[in-house]
């Protein structure tokens, strides 16, 4: 029997509750009656915005463009017009303007269909990514049009595509594995027709072994040269560190790129967002949520409009017990934010929505150097030692104490008996330390 794959050093295993979601089939919201769209959703230089309170706008068109190499383009998920443009704040607390848009009553979704696409060139399939502001769904954000190309003089071995989805709750990329195989398939390979990679690997956990047997169907079907790999349950394995690690055995240096080593990581989820681009012309308009937590009625695996407020999902799942804290993504690497008002932008992953009871935070105490920080961090990394400096405002020494190399999985905090903020000085001592 063949080994299941992991990364070395570290990890952790918390209840991952994807029980609540990951029997749910995607179900479509309804168009809300307002939608908020954010102009600063990627990582990257904010859009700039190519429309005025008033005008009219329909579904697909741009709406914002990309202000710098590094940024991506905003476009309008249905037909309607600009209500308003104001100041909005982001679950990860970033403040930018945003296009507060009314769907048109009577057709407020665009019409995609299937064309033609084997004719592109290399070139061609990068710049409709880059017109279709294709940036990554798994969370981060980057441009995609920007990973894909691949600068001159070096070439890639490995597309390692990411199907990991290890954060608790989040199921939302197993559904689309398992309903939307072929498509995602489909992406992968145009994706490999940018990236030009001598192999192909999708790396799943191995708690989705539904996934895995149709992603093998649909390969061997379709004859794509695409190897899944079955990867140990463990967080954080869907870091791309940690996935290449467990994928191809390589280790990405310190300030180093995926591509310094010779490989392109990808999410599933961007992958499909690829294929309605180039074969349907659809840019990154919606996408699909998990909706869960144990505050909710019901748990569902939703596609949903680009700039639907969390209160229209709620209302939509129901609400069966107080919500103490709302969280987006998922609850190790996530935001918690407490306004329903706040959009789904194009690298929310889930909603979770928290009762008191699944929130409650215990007591710090005093470090009692236990030591279990250390053996849980995935990146080698000395959690007490940076947190002992970062607290006696020691930034540049935690500096050149490899602080950069933080991933903030949070890891380190899941495991303390002392229940020390570690992640929350990690962000506060880069953020100072840069100074």
């Amino acid at each position: 029997m063949r080994k299941i794959l992991t990364f070395r050093k570290g990890g952790v295993h918390p209840d991952d509750k994807k029980v609540l979601s990951n029997k749910q089939a995607i179900e479509i919201l309804p168009v809300p009656t307002e939608l908020v769209i954010p102009l600063s959703q990627h990582i990257g230089a904010p859009a700039q915005p190519l429309k005025q309170k008033g005008d009219e706008v329909y579904a697909g068109e741009k709406i914002g463009q990309a202000a710098s190499f590094i940024s991506a383009d905003i476009h309008s998920p249905v037909n309607g017009v600009i209500s308003a443009i104001k100041k909005v704040t982001l679950a990860t607390s970033v403040v930018t303007d945003a296009f507060f848009i009314t769907p048109d009553a009577e057709n407020p979704r665009g019409t995609w269909e299937e064309q033609p696409y084997d004719h592109y060139s290399k070139e061609e399939l990068i710049d409709i990514v880059k017109q279709r502001g294709i940036v990554g769904t798994g969370g981060a954000t980057f441009p995609t049009h920007v990973k894909v190309s691949v600068p001159r003089g070096k070439s890639v071995d490995a597309l390692v595509v990411n199907g990991v989805e290890c954060e608790p709750y989040l199921t939302a990329d197993h559904r689309l594995m398992l309903e939307q195989g072929e498509m995602v398939l489909r992406g992968i390979m145009l994706i490999a027709r940018m990236a030009e990679p001598k192999r192909i690997i999708i790396g799943v956990e191995n708690n989705k072994k539904d996934a895995i047997a149709v992603l093998r169907q649909i390969i061997e079907t379709n004859g794509y040269p695409i190897v899944v790999t079955p990867l140990k349950v463990k967080y954080p394995q869907g870091d791309e560190k940690q996935l290449l690690k467990a994928t191809i055995n390589r280790e990405i240096p310190s300030g180093k790129l995926p591509l310094d080593v010779g490989a392109v990581v990808v999410n599933v989820g961007t992958a499909f967002a690829i294929y309605e681009a180039i074969a349907l012309g659809k840019p990154l308009i919606e996408r699909i949520v998990t909706v869960s937590g144990e505050a909710l009625a019901s748990h569902r695996n939703v596609r949903v409009l680009i700039g639907t407020k969390v209160a229209d999902l709620l209302n939509y799942a129901g609400l069966a017990h107080e919500v103490e804290t709302y969280i987006s993504g998922g609850p190790m690497m996530g935001f918690a934010f407490y306004d329903d008002q706040t959009p789904i932008i194009k690298g929310t992953s889930g909603i979770l929505a928290l009762t008191q009871a699944s929130h409650k935070l215990a007591p710090v105490s005093a470090c009692i150097s236990c030591g279990r920080c250390i053996a849980a961090c995935p990146m080698g990394l000395q959690p007490t030692k940076l947190y002992r400096l970062i607290d006696n405002r020691k930034y540049s020494e935690a500096m050149d104490t490899n602080l950069m190399d933080c991933k903030e999985c949070g890891c380190c905090a899941f495991v303390c008996p002392a229940h020390l903020p570690l992640v929350h000085a990690m962000k506060i001592g880069k953020r100072l330390g840069r100074k």
